[in-house]
């Protein structure tokens, strides 16, 4: 059933697709935007980007295209979806609220997924993220925008949380604001990565959770990326430090007893053997060092984000209960704790 107040009747049409001639369904897990599946003659995708997280949309449609272009010259045999220009040759097109709609074509025989379920999904899904990154290493980078400015600037989401702390006292999330602050030292290790110049800006997805990657329904091997909104500049430990994130254990973030919270060492050893064929030859022996640090670093950075918007009043993240994002923020506390333990350096 489409979402009350959608009304995506006008958008489709300058599409050139008549509403009346699909089924139209929500799909996706996400929060962030819209996503409807359209099932006719010819199968789509539309979605609603969201304007209040993506402030300038249209960087995400550049970047897209120059990564597009790009590809398509150098690795013409590399799946890159790429959305459906409208009749008047737009990559978006905006409703009366000024939310952006973009078309896709519908990946035949393809399925998402939510966890990880085996090493072989990890492996896969982390080298299609890798062939991604290694595919893209000799575009320009300065030809990109950042879709959301200091998306994984460790040191700004220092800032916020240490901003957040202002708003209010809660004697709830005492704890977690201690365990925040025993972790500080990673962010001065963020910094002297930075600094140092270690790391390389390159060209990543940003976002490599496993149900951004497309698998066949029949095979189960991948089949390609998808969420490329925060395609943009950044660093290696973003994707790799993100897959560890939410690859390694067995329960999501919004796991509220950390009993059920472990480090599965097959997946890790699988998703770093996967990224590692395709980045191993593109990574420095700098960035190579890192890599114990990206887990830690990226599940540290949602614990703050998480446990700073509980402090403010819940402002960012969809929740369903008033608690939501201070259980998230122990959550990933104490995914920190066990990723520490068993990943050295």
């Amino acid at each position: 059933m489409v979402a009350p107040g959608v009304h995506m009747s006008p958008i489709l049409k300058l599409f050139g697709v008549m509403p009346s001639n699909y089924i139209i369904e929500r799909i996706g897990s996400g929060h962030i935007h819209q996503t409807f599946r359209l099932t006719g003659k010819n199968n789509f995708v539309l979605q609603r980007v969201n304007k209040d997280v993506f402030k300038e949309p249209d960087a995400i449609a550049s970047n897209i295209r120059i990564a597009s272009e790009f590809l398509r010259i150098h690795f013409p045999e590399y799946s890159f979806l790429t959305c459906i220009q409208s009749a008047s040759g737009k990559d978006m097109e905006y409703d009366a609220e000024g939310y952006p709609w973009r078309l896709f074509p519908f990946t035949p025989n393809t399925v998402t997924m939510d966890y990880v379920s085996t090493p072989q999904q990890a492996y896969g899904a982390a080298a299609e993220f890798g062939r991604l990154t290694r595919y893209l290493d000799r575009v320009e980078v300065g030809r990109f925008k950042e879709t959301i400015p200091r998306f994984h600037d460790l040191v700004l989401r220092q800032q916020q949380f240490e901003e957040a702390l202002k708003v209010r006292g809660n004697s709830a999330a005492e704890a977690c604001i201690t365990a925040c602050k025993r972790a500080y030292p990673l962010v001065g290790t963020y910094k002297q990565l930075i600094a140092g110049r270690s790391l390389r800006l390159r060209i990543v997805h940003n976002d490599t959770k496993i149900n951004n990657v497309l698998f066949d329904k029949t095979t189960g091997e991948t089949a390609g990326v998808i969420d490329l909104d925060t395609l943009m500049p950044g660093y290696f430990i973003y994707d790799l430090g993100d897959m560890v994130r939410t690859f390694v254990c067995p329960v999501s973030e919004e796991e509220k007893d950390l009993s059920k919270i472990i480090f599965r060492k097959d997946v890790y050893d699988a998703l770093l053997a996967g990224y590692l064929s395709e980045m191993n030859d593109v990574l420095s022996p700098a960035e190579r060092s890192a890599i114990p640090f990206a887990g830690k670093m990226m599940t540290y950075i949602m614990a703050l984000r998480f446990l700073a918007d509980y402090l403010r009043g819940n402002t960012y993240y969809h929740i369903t209960y008033p608690e939501q994002n201070l259980v998230r923020a122990a959550n990933q506390l104490r995914l920190l704790e066990v990723i520490s333990e068993n990943i050295p350096g």
